[in-house]
């Protein structure tokens, strides 16, 4: 047990605390910005080696007009934005560490004016503005050294035990850890974006009619939200009347 604390510590400490803009949750990084950038940098470029970028210059121009708004109310120095409109049906956004933002044509039905994309755009960037990427990453890691211990020690007093273990350990930390903080990074860069479009002079109920938008097309097909990666719909939309409420109240 003295050793299992001591590796911990020793791991903790090797890492840092950050806060996240706007909500200002404490947060365990294990990951080097630098690194994290890195690593950005080059699944960006790999993706677009593969993707097909779109050739509607009027969407195109639109999606980094927003892209520049946004990018201008998060005033983060140390990114280096770029925004791309790819030919795909998906649903999808998606921005990597070091501002690289990537929307897909798909998203452009769900979307319904300027005011809606922000809202997508603003909830992706908010992601990469919070590290959600390299706080998931560190949370791995600090897993797989517990289960690395508790392999360690079922080896040696029960052997016959160690798969049940896996398997027991695995299950419990996907549901118990993982998909939680990962429906949390969620909400979470929902309350950044939507302070963030705000900020770029964007109109924030409009947030609400997207999700609105999106629930309707999902036609109430979703896995149960404790086996999912993101909220349910009606509960992400319940959050974000209650935060434009908030953006209201102030004025």
């Amino acid at each position: 047990m003295r050793s299992l604390f001591l590796i911990l510590t020793l791991f903790l400490l090797s890492g840092c605390m950050t806060q996240t803009p706007v909500t200002n949750r404490s947060q365990l990084i294990l990951i080097s910005q630098d690194e994290e950038m890195k690593l950005g940098e080059s699944s960006y470029k790999e993706f677009l080696s593969k993707a097909k970028i779109s050739k509607d210059v009027t969407q195109t121009a639109r999606v980094r007009a927003i892209g520049a708004r946004i990018a201008k109310a998060a005033d983060w120095v140390d990114f280096k934005w770029e925004f791309n409109l790819v030919e795909d049906d998906q649903v999808n956004a998606f921005c990597l560490p070091g501002g690289k933002v990537v929307v897909y044509t798909g998203i452009l039905k769900v979307a319904k004016n300027d005011d809606q994309l922000a809202t997508v755009m603003s909830h992706e960037v908010s992601h990469a503005l919070a590290r959600h990427g390299a706080e998931r990453m560190s949370y791995q890691q600090l897993s797989n050294l517990l289960q690395g211990v508790g392999n360690a020690v079922v080896a040696q007093n029960a052997p016959q035990y160690t798969n049940a273990f896996n398997m027991a350990y695995g299950y419990s930390a996907q549901l118990g850890v993982m998909l939680p903080y990962s429906r949390e990074h969620e909400y979470e860069a929902d309350e950044i974006g939507i302070y963030l479009m705000h900020k770029a002079g964007y109109d924030v109920h409009e947030a609400v009619k997207f999700w609105q938008n999106m629930k309707k097309l999902k036609g109430g097909k979703a896995p149960a939200e404790f086996l999912s990666t993101h909220p349910s719909d009606s509960h992400r939309i319940e959050k974000i009347e209650k935060i434009v409420r908030e953006i209201d109240a102030k004025g």
